[in-house]
């Protein structure tokens, strides 16, 4: 390859071209063309604030803006040719404008840089992903919610280092991912509040040597504000930061999910049963029915955090301002992007369409004593003090486990032998499918408290 073919648009002072380590090793294009469009919309923007301060005439704008239009319709249709010699979006774009519309292409990039621009690019992108992931997430909390309105009815085990503990409502099982998503939810608003904050229009880092009109590219381009550090602005990255982490903190919400997704479809448990559409079969063993999206998105929860740590390593110690490392941003952002996307739509898919094996729950209810507590704070109201309701309890514990005795149907008679304060309505307290209606705590697992929690979800998910 000689020199004018490989000519780069920053080579003015260079007499030897690139080798072809350094091509390798430089060029994003392979994974950076998916921000095209904002690319194209930031030059296009840049253009006429252009226009706007004088450095362009109106038939230099209107034929880069054709220019750029048709580049965007060429890149849509598969027909427009990246080049890993340009390296990048920024110059693949610049490069094919300045080759159809000649000298007016080449003062596009006057009054920035290609570190403001990338920086543009980023938060455009991250920008409008973040809200296309709010507003799948939205409809994954409803889908909860409405699951859960369907079976308020359903009691069965609540657990406690996975050993029986006691009854709860399913509703209000499933209503805990409600809302850790809705806290997902929020640490990505604060994602598209970071991303909200203009950086073109600073150059490579000290601000440029133009009169140029900030106030107008954020207005243009639906920007809160614009960043107030020229140096700051391209070397920050903490708002990619900030989708990591909450892909990292969502990733492993799901992940717990999955994994009672997982025990919930055992044969073990059998609380659920999982369609046949999100489950694979064994090569060798006939009877399977395998939990692969529920095992596989559980799976990516390791490569969600591996993204955060890599930028997070990427980033320390850097000094100021822009370095070639930055570059490293683009692939773990993209990755969790499509990840965090990808895990929504299994989550919604399995969720929607799972059957819930309501007599498998109830059943197992009758396990492992499940109304001890029950009993404990039965005598509480009794006047005995907790720790020695407590010590009775246990007691009776004991004995069933010693003797086989069916702890639920224990007559009054053996009771009192424990405690002359147990009385007849001692029957109602031991059986297990009436203990959740006695949880009217806020936010217990009662039926009314769980109502309430419902509404207030389906109210909280409009005012995000």
């Amino acid at each position: 390859m000689t020199k004018s073919e490989n000519k780069k648009l920053w080579g003015g002072r260079f007499s030897e071209a690139s080798s072809g380590i350094t091509e390798r090793i430089s060029e994003s294009i392979s994974y950076e063309s998916r921000l095209y469009k904002q690319d194209i919309k930031g030059s296009m923007t840049h253009a006429r604030m252009l226009k706007k301060i004088g450095i362009l005439t109106q038939g230099e704008l209107d034929d880069i803006i054709k220019g750029l239009s048709q580049i965007q319709l060429e890149i849509e249709s598969g027909d427009f040719q990246f080049r890993v010699s340009l390296e990048d979006i920024h110059m693949n774009i610049e490069s094919a404008l300045t080759d159809r519309i000649g000298e007016a292409g080449k003062k596009l990039h006057t009054a920035r840089s290609r570190n403001d621009q990338i920086a543009l690019d980023l938060r455009l992108y991250l920008r409008e992903e973040s809200g296309i992931t709010k507003s799948m997430l939205t409809e994954l909390v409803l889908l909860i919610a409405e699951i859960a309105s369907k079976h308020t009815d359903i009691v069965m085990p609540g657990y406690t280092h996975l050993q029986i503990a006691q009854p709860v409502r399913f509703s209000h099982h499933i209503l805990v991912y409600a809302w850790q998503l809705l806290r997902d939810i929020e640490r990505l608003s604060g994602v598209i509040k970071a991303c909200n904050i203009m950086p073109l229009g600073v150059g490579s880092l000290s601000g440029v040597n133009y009169k140029n009109d900030r106030q107008f590219l954020k207005d243009e381009l639906g920007f809160e504000k614009i960043t107030e550090n020229s140096m700051d602005t391209v070397s920050n990255r903490d708002f990619v930061l900030d989708f990591l982490y909450f892909a990292s903190v969502l990733g492993m919400h799901f992940s717990r999910l999955c994994e009672e997704l997982v025990l919930w479809s055992t044969s073990e448990f059998n609380f659920i049963k999982l369609a046949d559409k999100v489950t694979t079969g064994s090569s060798i063993m006939p009877q399977k029915r395998n939990p692969d999206v529920a095992e596989l998105i559980r799976g990516k929860t390791g490569r969600l955090y591996g993204n955060l740590f890599s930028l997070l390593t990427s980033l320390k110690g850097l000094p100021l301002t822009y370095n070639r490392d930055l570059q490293e941003d683009k692939e773990p952002l993209f990755d969790s992007i499509d990840t965090v996307k990808l895990s929504i739509e299994g989550i919604h898919e399995m969720l929607s369409s799972m059957k819930i094996n309501r007599e498998r729950m109830t059943a197992q209810i009758y396990s492992n004593f499940s109304t001890a507590t029950d009993l404990a704070d039965y005598l509480v109201k009794k006047g005995v003090p907790f720790r020695e309701s407590h010590e009775i309890i246990g007691s009776v514990v004991q004995y069933c486990e010693k003797d086989n005795a069916d702890f639920f149907k224990l007559p009054l008679e053996k009771l009192k032998e424990f405690s002359d304060k147990f009385s007849e309505d001692i029957i109602e307290i031991l059986n297990p499918e009436k203990s959740t209606e006695r949880k009217e705590s806020e936010g217990g697992t009662s039926t009314g408290e769980v109502v309430k929690q419902i509404d207030s979800i389906k109210k909280l998910i409009k005012e995000l």
